[in-house]
């Protein structure tokens, strides 16, 4: 789903023009994004919460030459499912016709 078609989706459900749906999801993201920057944790309930995480510093190599390369620290965003959107995804039917092995 694209931001587009979740604020199609949006527009019909609370009755608003399609580009005040994108504003309004522009602004959630937004806020998500600036609590981040600032080093809040978000979170919503059912939904998941957003925190930043510190990666080390490590030593990698560049899969191209196999050359050893500096990889510095950083800061990088995670997400974490609640469990009820957890559980709605376990139970989603619609992955049950999916690739599955033929018989031998």
């Amino acid at each position: 789903m694209t931001k587009s078609e979740m604020a199609e989706k949006l527009a019909a459900k609370i009755s608003v023009k399609q580009q005040q749906a994108e504003e309004i999801i522009n602004i959630f993201t937004n806020s998500i994004i600036e609590a981040l920057a600032n080093g809040d944790k978000v979170e919503i309930r059912g939904f998941g919460s957003f925190r930043v995480r510190d990666r080390q510093e490590k030593d990698g190599r560049n899969p191209k030459t196999g050359e050893k390369v500096h990889v510095p620290s950083k800061k990088v965003p995670f997400f974490k499912t609640g469990k009820d959107f957890r559980e709605v995804v376990d139970s989603n039917p619609a992955d049950s016709g999916k690739k599955e092995s033929a018989p031998a």
